[in-house]
């Protein structure tokens, strides 16, 4: 099943562009994200890697799955700051954990470029060792972003967002089950899919608008604004680099020499 849906979302995605930040996108009154707050130059570009068959990706891709894998060594010249990333001026993590460096992926279930990176990112984590930490952070820089955001918290708080993390991109992109992009967001339908993990459509549409998620919301706007994302997928390393790169790959790629000299810094003290 995993394989045949990385395969479909392979096929039927075109090479795309970094879904952008708005120029002017309008805050919401929870999130209040100001539109000049991040450059779009740190958009990725998308590569052919990013679209070859992935039927190696993990079946549980988006769980934390303890490995033991040892340290990637990362390929080819150390990057540059500017270039290849930049330093996040009082940058920490978003969720600390001792003994884990933190990778954060900013993305959104509508945005199609993420639907397209994640299959690699699902690769990449799991040949990642075990004091790399990967976190989910939605962007919320557009209305339809901010709704599906919302659904990603409302589905942590009812524990349901490992498992359904892979299928609702594809429900989405795919299967076009969900409301994608240019389309209303119907929160009643998207309530309904998710009763297919064990919560009832009323219970997850009372979450969505808790305090609980609201709180979240803010926490994650507030980190993707001091890093200054220009688009999605981004990659944000430790909470002090957002990675740049020439391709989703080449992000990726970087991303592993961020995360060595993390290692290299903390072995040191």
């Amino acid at each position: 099943m995993k394989t045949r849906f990385v395969l479909a979302l392979v096929a039927l995605l075109p090479v795309l562009a970094a879904c952008s930040k708005p120029e002017a996108a309008a805050p919401a009154a929870d999130t209040a994200a100001p539109a000049t707050s991040a450059p779009a130059a740190s958009a990725p570009a998308t590569d052919e890697a990013a679209t070859a068959p992935a039927a190696a990706a993990p079946a549980q891709a988006a769980a934390d799955v303890p490995n033991n894998n040892p340290p990637v060594v990362p390929e080819g010249a150390a990057p540059v700051e500017g270039s290849d990333y930049t330093v996040i001026t009082d940058g920490q993590p978003f969720e600390p954990a001792d003994g884990k460096i933190e990778v954060v992926e900013a993305f959104n279930y509508i945005c199609p470029a993420c639907a397209q990176f994640e299959p690699l990112f699902n690769q990449w984590k799991a040949k990642e060792p075990a004091d790399v930490r990967v976190v989910y952070v939605p962007a919320q820089f557009r209305p339809d972003f901010r709704d599906y955001a919302k659904v990603y918290y409302a589905a942590q708080a009812l524990g349901v967002d490992k498992q359904s993390h892979d299928a609702i991109f594809k429900a989405i992109h795919v299967d076009k089950t969900l409301p994608g992009e240019g389309q209303s967001i119907d929160l009643k339908k998207i309530a309904q899919w998710y009763t297919q993990y064990g919560v009832s459509a009323e219970q997850f549409e009372q979450t969505v608008g808790s305090f609980a998620v609201a709180g979240k919301m803010a926490k994650a706007n507030q980190f993707l604004m001091r890093a200054q994302i220009g688009g999605t997928p981004s990659v944000i390393v430790a909470g002090k680099y957002l990675v740049k790169g020439k391709s989703m790959a080449d992000m990726l790629r970087i991303a592993d020499h961020l995360i060595a000299r993390e290692r290299q810094a903390a072995a040191a003290k």
